[in-house]
């Protein structure tokens, strides 16, 4: 499989919350490198990090586009978090089911033809205005 189908079907595996099926695609030792905080090395920590946000976010995935190079090794990717925040996150606003829709993107790096780096960006200000806005039911 390219760097480029890894990737899509990386994707693929969380649109459908398949969160086995994105494990199966890491390295090892996963580098990920979120938007915010620490970076996480290994299956173990992006374990972890999965089970977090699968607690706070329900997350779906659109308007995608990929772009991969020619050594096929390294993959970008833009998109719109399509979410719904469930649960509060320390140091992030009050959860009660808001929606939200945010621009991403992330970069990914394969070795041995799995995924070995995940880099993700979006304005996390964006978002925190986004959950913030009282709600109008």
């Amino acid at each position: 499989m390219s760097a480029l189908e890894t990737v899509k079907q990386y994707y693929q595996s969380f649109n459908q919350r398949n969160w086995e099926g994105m494990l199966a695609l890491l390295h090892t030792e996963i580098r990920h490198e979120a938007n915010q905080g620490d970076v996480r090395i290994g299956i173990e920590q992006f374990t972890k990090f999965l089970a977090i946000m699968d607690e706070s976010y329900e997350e779906t995935l659109t308007d995608m586009v990929f772009f991969s190079e020619p050594t096929d090794s390294r993959v970008a990717v833009e998109f719109v978090v399509n979410g719904i925040y469930k649960k509060a996150e320390e140091g992030l606003p009050e959860a009660y089911g808001q929606s939200y829709v945010l621009p991403a993107a992330a970069f990914l790096e394969l070795k041995e033809g799995k995924i070995s780096r995940v880099t993700t960006y979006y304005n996390l200000p964006l978002w925190i205005e986004l959950v913030s806005t009282p709600k109008n039911d």
